[in-house]
């Protein structure tokens, strides 16, 4: 996928001409053309989209003058070059500080059922200024968000033509969140297998599928089209720990909820890492291993997890389908576009 101009059509049609000038219309869900393999974006009714908005979105998104001081933007903890997340650990927020997660992919986050890794969000809208306000992240209230925003000129202009009034706090998390909606990661060589382009994955990818799908039941959880079953589960990584996430727990307070954690999209998961909510495993390798052992004891953990005991050719085709078998034949690789004045 290629950068999102100011006017580009990213995985949408939205543009249409009329009386010889360029004008948007709303982006419906039946309007949008996602990657092979991957079906119409949901898209909330309050919340449709245009060329404009999008844009909107994009700018501030990349926009570093929505953290306190100016040092932190979404696109730092999800950044394109480092598959929408930030290769680290965890997140990092302004003055350096470092929540105890890492930073999920932005990539089809348009398809999940809840956002964050505990689900507390149940829209890209409500996900979108969460971390504007954290104090560990971007730490700026959103009252003080909207006053910074609002002052800028290029952005009063936008705000009032896309939305029809001043700045403010769902405004801002509307535009990022139809920006966010553009990210897709489809059109991989597992995609083209399926629709019959026999030549599209290695003998040792289709091998790794046969595994996936098949004795080591990874598709018990990363199911359909974007490799999630949108649930949560405990697999026990640092469960056992002195101080433990507790995961869903802390949002659902259902006691089978304790460690869970939801499953990310598997989509370009060879450009997302480090892996698990704790950034603790560096390498696929380390990833596959871990679920060979069948994951780490705990009174919760899931029931779909046991030793696999895997041979070492198993687990490396494993990891082949994992890398290349759902790399993105398209990445949408966007650019940081100039910021209004």
């Amino acid at each position: 996928m290629k950068t999102l101009s100011l006017l580009g059509t990213c995985v949408f049609a939205f543009v249409i001409f009329a009386n010889g000038l360029l004008a948007s219309k709303p982006l419906l869900a039946e309007d949008t053309k996602p990657p092979r393999g991957l079906s119409a974006v949901p898209v909330p009714s309050d919340n449709l989209g245009t060329a404009e908005k999008i844009e909107l979105g994009k700018q501030l998104y990349f926009d570093k003058r929505l953290s306190a001081d100016n040092t932190v933007a979404c696109s730092s903890c999800h950044d394109p070059k480092m598959g929408w997340s930030n290769s680290d650990k965890t997140a990092v927020g302004v003055g350096g500080q470092r929540g105890g997660r890492s930073a999920p992919t932005v990539l089809n986050s348009a398809y999940q059922a809840f956002q964050f890794w505990d689900g507390r969000a149940k829209s890209l809208e409500q996900q979108a200024v969460g971390p504007i306000a954290n104090p560990i992240e971007m730490n700026l209230p959103l009252d003080k968000a909207v006053e910074k925003i609002g002052a800028i000129k290029g952005y009063q202009e936008q705000f009032q033509k896309i939305f029809g009034q001043p700045v403010s706090a769902d405004s801002i998390g509307k535009a990022i969140a139809a920006f966010e909606r553009t990210i897709l990661s489809g059109d991989a060589p597992y995609d083209r297998l399926r629709a019959g382009e026999e030549s599209a994955m290695s003998v040792q990818a289709r091998d790794g599928m046969q595994l996936f799908f098949g004795k080591a039941k990874c598709s018990s959880c990363h199911s359909g089209a974007n490799f999630t079953d949108n649930g949560f589960h405990n697999i026990g990584v640092s469960f056992t720990n002195e101080k433990p996430d507790v995961g869903r727990f802390e949002i659902s307070k259902i006691e089978g909820d304790k460690g869970a954690f939801k499953t990310p999209t598997l989509r370009d998961i060879a450009r997302t890492g480090p892996y698990m909510h704790d950034g603790s495993l560096a390498t696929l390798e380390e990833v596959v291993d871990y679920y060979d052992k069948g994951g780490t004891p705990n009174e919760y953990l899931d029931e779909e997890l046991f030793p696999l005991k895997l041979t070492a050719e198993q687990k490396a085709a494993l990891v082949t389908f994992l890398r290349e078998g759902l790399a993105s034949k398209n990445y949408p690789d966007v650019e940081s576009p100039n910021l209004p004045e």
